[in-house]
C-alpha cells in the first residue's frame, strides 16, 4: 500500500496501467523488461540482478536472466512490437554458447539449470529466427546447435521438466539441426504417466499437484499443440479444456490467485495458463471470461509492491521475500513471471482481445477437486482451499519449507500463506492454517506427510503423524462462511498444541482489535477480520491473537493471527474449531454470532468410511 510520502509507482512497476487492453499488457511486459536490460553483460549472454545464489553455478544463473525474458519478449515481437532491440539478445546467444567466450554458459548436464533455460531459446528459435538466428555467423550457427544438441541429449528431472526436451526440439527443427527424435518420443511417453484424468497431472511421480500444472504442464503442452502440431499433441489441447473450469476456482473475483505450493515467486505466470488458450485458439471458456481471469490477475499484481525500487522483480511473492523461495531461486528466476505476456502473440483483432471482457461468473458453493485434495470456496475477493495435505516428508525434503507449502489445512488467495522463521521458536511460530505441537516449548511439529487421505462428498479426510509419538486424524469441511477441523489425537505423552487461523495485515497501528479468551481468539482491522473458535474439544483451549514474525507471510510483511493453544494429555483427544476470515470485519463480527455446530465425530467417521474417494496424487510414490 502507498501512504502518500514516496510517489504511488515505488515498487509498482505497472501504477497508473490500467490492463484493460492488448496495448496495456505489452506496455507492462516493456515496464519489466526495460529495467533487465541495464543488466546486460557486454556480451550479451548473461543477466544479474543481486548477489544472492541459488544452488547452482552463476553461469545457470545468469543464463537464467537471459532466457526467461525471451518468454515475454518472443510473443510481444511476434505481435509486432517494435521496441525490442533484438541485437544484443543475438549477441548474447552467440556469445553464451562459445566455449571460447568470457561469457560461455557452461556444459550442459544432466539434471542441470540449463536445460530448463534451453527451452525458452527452443521457443525462440522457433517463432522469431529472422530475429536470432539470421544475424549469426556460421561458425556461432554451430556453437548454437551444437549447444542445444548437448543438452537435448541430457537426462532431465523427473517432473514437469520433460517438456523442456520437447521445446529445445522446436528450436532444433526451426534451424534444420537434426536430432534424436527417439529421444523425444521417450519423454512424450512419460509425460503420460503423469496424468491423472479430468485435465490434472501430478508434477512427476509425487504427490505434487500445484501451479505447476496450470503454468508448465497446460502451457508447455499448448505451445506444442501449436507450434508442433502433431499427433502427440492433441491430447494437450483437450485436456486443457478440461482443466480450464477447475482452475477458475483458484482464482478470486478480483484476480488474486491461490497462494499454494512451490515457486511462488513466479508470480503472474499463472495467468499463462488463460493466455495459452487463448494462443492455442482454444476457447475452453467464452473470450470474455478468459480475457477476465487473465486481465484480472494482471491488475492484481499492479496494486502490489512486488519490485525492487530499480524496476526489478525480486525473489518474493507480492513483495521482496527471501524467507519464502527455494533453493533453486536466483536473483534472475521471477523473470519466469512473463510466460503471462504469451497472448502477445495474438493481434489485436483476435477474440481474445477484441471481446468484451466479462466479470467473474457466478461459481457453486463448494467444488471438490477429488485429484489434488482440495476443496474450494470462493467468496467474495477469496479463492479458499481446504488441503488434504499433499506429500512433502519426511521422504520428500526437497522443498524448503515444504509443510507450510503443501499441508496446512487451508490456503488463500486474499491471505496467502506464512512460512516459518524460526523451528526452535514455539511461541512464535505462526501455524496460520496448521496446527502444531510440541514436547518442550521450544521445537515442534506439523503435518507434512499422509499414511492416508480420503474425500467424501464435501469432507476431507488425512490420517497423518507430526512424529513417532502421536497419531492424528483430522476431517475438514465447509460450513457457511466458516470452515470446520476436527481432530482426533492420540499421543504418547502430554505435550503442547497451538492452531492458527487466516494471517490478516497489519498496519502501523497493529490492529482495531486483538482478542484472545477461553476458547477463542479474534484479530481485526479496518480491512479483515480472522477468528478461530473452539467447538467443544475435550479440553480447554485458550485463544491467542498472535503478533507473528515479520515477512513469514507471502502477501503481507506484517500479520496477526489467531490461535488455540493448550496442553493434550497422553492417550487420546479431539480438538473441534470453527474458522472466520472476512474481508468486511462487520460483517464478519455478525457471522461469529452464528457459530456452526459441534462436529458429530462418529457421523463424519461413518461417512468417510460408507463414501471415502482416495485422492487421486496419494497413488503416487512419496520418495519422488
Amino acid at each position: 500500500m502507498t501512504d502518500g510520502i514516496y510517489p504511488d509507482s515505488l515498487f509498482h512497476p505497472w501504477w497508473g496501467n490500467e490492463l484493460r487492453t492488448r496495448a496495456d499488457v505489452e506496455r507492462a511486459l516493456k515496464s519489466l523488461c526495460d529495467p533487465a536490460e541495464s543488466y546486460r553483460s557486454a556480451g550479451g549472454a548473461r543477466l544479474r540482478f543481486d548477489a544472492t545464489a541459488a544452488h547452482f553455478d552463476q553461469a545457470a544463473a545468469d543464463l537464467e536472466g537471459f532466457s526467461r525474458l525471451l518468454w515475454g519478449l518472443v510473443p510481444a515481437q511476434v505481435g509486432g512490437a517494435d521496441w525490442i532491440d533484438w541485437k544484443p539478445i543475438a549477441r548474447g546467444l552467440a556469445c553464451g554458447t562459445d566455449p571460447h567466450h568470457p561469457e560461455y554458459w557452461g556444459q550442459p548436464t544432466d539434471r542441470n539449470q540449463r536445460l530448463v533455460e534451453l527451452a525458452a531459446i527452443g521457443f525462440a528459435l522457433r517463432l522469431v529466427p529472422d530475429k536470432l538466428w539470421a544475424p549469426l555467423e556460421p561458425d556461432e550457427r554451430e556453437n548454437v546447435v551444437a549447444y542445444l544438441k548437448s543438452g537435448h541429449a541430457c537426462r532431465f528431472s523427473e517432473n514437469n521438466w520433460k517438456f523442456f526436451r520437447l521445446l529445445i526440439s522446436l528450436g532444433l527443427d526451426a534451424v534444420g539441426a537434426d536430432h534424436d527424435q527417439g529421444l523425444d518420443q521417450a519423454y512424450i511417453d512419460e509425460i503420460e504417466t503423469f496424468y491423472f484424468g479430468d485435465g490434472w497431472y501430478s508434477d512427476g511421480d509425487a504427490r505434487r499437484a500445484d501451479h505447476y500444472i496450470p503454468f508448465a504442464f497446460h502451457f508447455y503442452g499448448l505451445i506444442l499443440a501449436v507450434l508442433d502440431g502433431r499427433a502427440y499433441t492433441q491430447p494437450y489441447r483437450e485436456r486443457a479444456r478440461l482443466a480450464a473450469g477447475d482452475m477458475t476456482r483458484w482464482f478470486a473475483d478480483d484476480g488474486a490467485a491461490l497462494a499454494f505450493g512451490r515457486s511462488m515467486t513466479y508470480r503472474f505466470a499463472i495467468a499463462g495458463f488463460f493466455g495459452a488458450l487463448a494462443f492455442a485458439g482454444e476457447e475452453a471458456l467464452p473470450w470474455g471470461q478468459l480475457k477476465g481471469f487473465y486481465l484480472r490477475n494482471l491488475r492484481w499484481w499492479a496494486k502490489q509492491p512486488m519490485a525492487s525500487r530499480d524496476g526489478i522483480l525480486p525473489v518474493g511473492y507480492a513483495y521482496p521475500n527471501l524467507l519464502m523461495c527455494e533453493t533453486y531461486n536466483s536473483p534472475q528466476s521471477p523473470y519466469w513471471a512473463l510466460k503471462a505476456f504469451l497472448p502477445l502473440a495474438l493481434p489485436e483483432q483476435h477474440p481474445f482481445w477484441s471481446a468484451e471482457e466479462a466479470d467473474c461468473p457466478p461459481r457453486a458453493d463448494v467444488a471438490v477437486h477429488v485429484h489434488t485434495g482440495m476443496i474450494i470456496r470462493n467468496p467474495p475477493g477469496d479463492a479458499i482451499a481446504l488441503c488434504g495435505g499433499q506429500q512433502t516428508g519426511p521422504q520428500n525434503t526437497w522443498a524448503r519449507f515444504g509443510a507450510e507449502k503443501y499441508s496446512k489445512f487451508v490456503y488463500s488467495a486474499r491471505y496467502g500463506f506464512s512460512v516459518e522463521s524460526d523451528p526452535n521458536r514455539f511461541a512464535d511460530a505462526v501455524l496460520d492454517g496448521m496446527i502444531g505441537f510440541s514436547s518442550d516449548g521450544l521445537q515442534f511439529h506439523v503435518r507434512q506427510a499422509n499414511e492416508q487421505v480420503l474425500i467424501a462428498d464435501d469432507v476431507l479426510y488425512a490420517r497423518w503423524r507430526p512424529n513417532g509419538d502421536i497419531l492424528v486424524e483430522t476431517w475438514l469441511y465447509c460450513h457457511g462462511d466458516f470452515h470446520v477441523r476436527t481432530h482426533r489425537v492420540w499421543a504418547e505423552r502430554a505435550v503442547l498444541t497451538k492452531e492458527g487461523g487466516f494471517a490478516i495485515a497489519r498496519s502501523d497501528r497493529l490492529a482495531d482489535a486483538l482478542e484472545g479468551e477461553a476458547g477463542n481468539a479474534v484479530v481485526a482491522t479496518p480491512h479483515d477480520l480472522s477468528a478461530i473458535v473452539d467447538l467443544g474439544s475435550s479440553v480447554i483451549r485458550a485463544g491467542k491473537a498472535h503478533i507473528a514474525q515479520p515477512n513469514t507471510n507471502l502477501i503481507a510483511g506484517r500479520t496477526l493471527v489467531p490461535q488455540l493453544t493448550a496442553e493434550i494429555p497422553r492417550g487420546t483427544s479431539t480438538l473441534f474449531a470453527a474458522v472466520l476470515a472476512s474481508a468486511d470485519p462487520a460483517a464478519g463480527r455478525s457471522t461469529l454470532t452464528r457459530l456452526p455446530p459441534a462436529p458429530d465425530l462418529p457421523a463424519l467417521e461413518a461417512l468417510i468410511k460408507a463414501n471415502g474417494r482416495p485422492v487421486t496424487l496419494m497413488s503416487r510414490n512419496t520418495s519422488a
